[in-house]
């Protein structure tokens, strides 16, 4: 499949093409189940626009655990149908899909009491591992074994040794999911689908009692247009009751959310080779191996506050310090704290008061003619979701079309950069060589490009200064900066430093230290004014400090309010022309 950039000239053209013509289907929320609905319904044959208010994964899709996994506690639950789907998807993203995305991440579950909980944990975790084999695609990750307390200890040495019996070695997937999802909309944009962000949808249009479009208004020209669609899909996620609102109607079912808290912390800070899986009194706790870093999480709150930036409180980061300390030797305190970011869960709304209880499995619904709305899930089954939806849709809208259209194909359509992923994995050596870069960091762009990696090193190519670090944020290029402005997508600062990169949560800085030199490499590309990389600059400057101060709030009422001091929306340059060429 040829790579296509999700370059500014390319977001100008897809929008002046929705404005142009009509649909078969318009997606709202680019969300991984939103791009995923654009991929599965582009790769049928369909016209597809999907946009998006603010950035690709802005919302719960860049926020999550990053796991890809069918959730170990969901068998306690006794639902094995939603464990069995999600392993089937882990192994597909794990081989096929999105190898350069997707990797094997091994835990250690430790065992506090002799004799039946092993026996009671082990059961579980086998059933786990033979599920993925019922899945009828392999597991994708190694079989699971028993440990001592010493094993385990070996594993982990910062385990204290009181906090265990033995334990339980297992394996999971991870995943950077704010690029995963950048990918997916990336790669329906090649196979035709018309992709914008940072177009807001205002009004559902209506013809009778018929959905026919929306009107959307782009944030960035301050441009208000109709875009015709035969449907209309609803996959906003935590906001899908306010953009069923916009249809005039009451739903069949609602949204509540969840919100989950993590924390960032520096990979010595703990001493170990596998991540951990700790009960709580009320869930799991995960502390998550992430390259130079782990990640602490998460927490299971009610949420009924900011959707846009849901906010941590010192009393969610104290919760997580105080159950992690619980066993380790050598305890954390706020001051090892890099970064901490909350997301919201999408549930659907039951009568059981604890979100934990809610259901993870997603709903599908066709109450008002011209409009799909899907909500619930959880991220390893968003193809499942994308499916059921575009089905639903298509059912709908079967009278309007001329044509019969093909059955879900994106279990054989892996994602852009898959493609060649294992062959220059094989030849990083090579790759290194070539390039002048060490091989940790050839691997450490392969594991985010995949074979796009030799876009990046065409641009080092062309200029060499592109290929140093970032000052203050070593772990990235100069080159990936403009890399995310020309062709993934990044209009704005804040979607550089937090979902094409991580620098936001990554380091104790949390990249205000290299805020100035990001706007002005980005800047470059997008033709912004010195206005305009100033504004960028303070916008996420105000936005760090905001959410600094929301993180030493006793609850949730006050970190939101000190949250929502800094400013949703980066003013931006009216009337200034798309820049000219970049690479598509």
């Amino acid at each position: 499949m040829r790579s296509v950039a999700l370059s500014p000239q390319n977001r100008h053209a897809a929008l002046e093409a929705m404005r142009a013509e009509p649909l078969d289907i318009l997606v709202v929320g680019a969300g991984v189940v939103g791009a995923g609905i654009a991929l599965d319904a582009a790769t049928r044959g369909l016209s597809v626009g999907l946009v998006e208010a603010r950035d690709f994964a802005s919302g719960t899709s860049s926020r999550s655990s990053k796991l890809i996994h069918g959730g170990l506690r969901y068998l306690e639950m006794l639902d094995f149908r939603l464990v069995a789907e999600a392993l089937g998807e882990r192994a597909l993203l794990l081989e096929k899909l999105a190898p350069h995305l997707v990797h094997p991440v091994p835990f250690v579950y430790p065992l506090t009491h002799y004799g039946w909980e092993r026996l009671y944990a082990g059961a579980g975790v086998l059933l786990y591992d033979t599920m993925g084999y019922l899945s009828g695609r392999s597991r994708g990750v190694p079989h699971h074994r028993h440990l001592t307390r010493r094993g385990a200890r070996r594993i982990v040495p910062s385990l204290r040794r009181d906090a265990l019996t033995g334990a339980i070695y297992y394996f999971d997937g991870q995943v950077d999911d704010a690029r995963h999802t950048m990918f997916l909309a990336r790669t329906a944009a090649a196979y035709g689908a018309k992709v914008a962000s940072r177009t807001r949808v205002t009004a559902l249009v209506r013809e009778g009692d018929r959905i026919t479009g929306a009107r959307v208004t782009d944030l960035e020209t301050g441009d208000e247009f109709e875009i015709a669609a035969k449907q209309v899909i609803n996959a906003t996620g935590v906001w899908t009751d306010e953009t069923q609102s916009l249809a005039g109607e009451r739903g069949q079912f609602h949204v509540r959310s969840s919100k989950g808290v993590h924390l960032v912390v520096p990979r010595d800070r703990i001493r170990g080779e596998a991540g951990l899986i700790l009960r709580t009194e009320k869930s799991v706790l995960f502390v998550i191996p992430w390259d130079r870093h782990w990640i602490i999480g998460t927490t299971d709150t009610d949420w009924s506050l900011s959707k846009d930036h849901p906010a941590a409180s010192a009393k969610d980061i104290e919760y997580l310090l105080e159950h992690v300390n619980k066993v380790l030797v050598e305890p954390l305190t706020p001051a090892d704290v890099q970064g901490v970011y909350a997301g919201l869960r999408p549930l659907l709304a039951g009568e059981d008061a604890s979100t934990s209880q809610l259901s993870r499995e997603h709903a599908v619904s066709t109450a008002v003619k011209g409009l799909t709305v899907i909500a619930g899930g959880k991220y390893t089954t968003y193809r499942i979701m994308a499916k059921d939806a575009v089905d639903a849709a298509v059912g709908q809208m079967a009278s309007t079309l001329d044509r019969r259209v093909p059955e879900c194909c994106t279990e054989d359509v892996p994602l852009l950069g898959a493609d060649g992923f294992e062959a220059l994995w094989n030849q990083r050596q090579k790759l290194a060589q070539e390039s002048g870069l060490g091989v940790g960091r050839i691997e450490h762009l392969l594991k985010r490009y995949g074979s796009l990696i030799t876009e990046l090193l065409d641009l080092i190519g062309e200029q060499p200064d592109l290929g140093k670090s970032l000052k203050g944020a070593d772990d990235y290029l100069r080159a990936e900066i403009v890399y995310a402005a020309t062709h993934e997508g990044a209009r704005h600062l804040g979607d550089t430093l937090t979902r094409r990169t991580r620098v936001s949560i990554e380091y104790f800085d949390r990249g205000t230290d290299v805020a100035t030199e990001v706007a002005e490499l980005m800047g470059d590309v997008l033709g912004w004014s010195a206005e305009q990389r100033a504004r960028e600059v303070d916008h996420y400057l105000k936005r760090v400090e905001a959410e600094r101060e929301s993180q030493t709030m006793p609850d949730d009422e006050t970190a939101d309010a000190a949250r929502m001091g800094a400013p949703d929306v980066v003013p931006v340059d009216r009337d200034k022309p798309v820049p000219a060429a970049v690479p598509r």
